[in-house]
């Protein structure tokens, strides 16, 4: 049962591929974006899991009498799902703008765009 975590990550990852691949909406296009950011929240996460595992919390117990799980792991996650909700903030800023700018949200339609 190892490697349930990474076949979700692998899954989920190209769901969201998959959705950017096929996308005719920008919107859409930033959805599926952070659906690939999820997956790696997954798997940071399954990287940092130990079976048996406590909080990383010394106060009450001896270190290395029991396993802990990865508290950098943890941090390394919590950082992710900031800077994901940072770049999704501002993808869907700068689609608005192209919005009230070009009047669509469809990139086939951006002309303009193209170099």
């Amino acid at each position: 049962m190892h490697v349930l975590p990474y076949l979700i990550a692998a899954y989920v990852f190209l769901i969201g591929c998959y959705g950017l691949a096929t996308s005719r909406n920008l919107i859409h296009a930033v959805g599926c974006l952070a659906v690939c950011q999820c997956a790696t929240y997954v798997l940071l996460l399954a990287v940092g899991y130990r079976d048996g595992g406590t909080a990383p919390v010394f106060s009450d117990i001896r270190p290395g009498s029991r396993p802990v799980v990865d508290p950098v792991v943890q941090a390394l996650t919590l950082t992710d799902i900031v800077v994901g909700a940072t770049v999704t903030a501002l993808l869907l800023a700068l689609t608005v703008q192209i919005s009230k700018r070009h009047g669509t949200v469809d990139p086939d339609e951006l002309r303009e765009l193209r170099g």
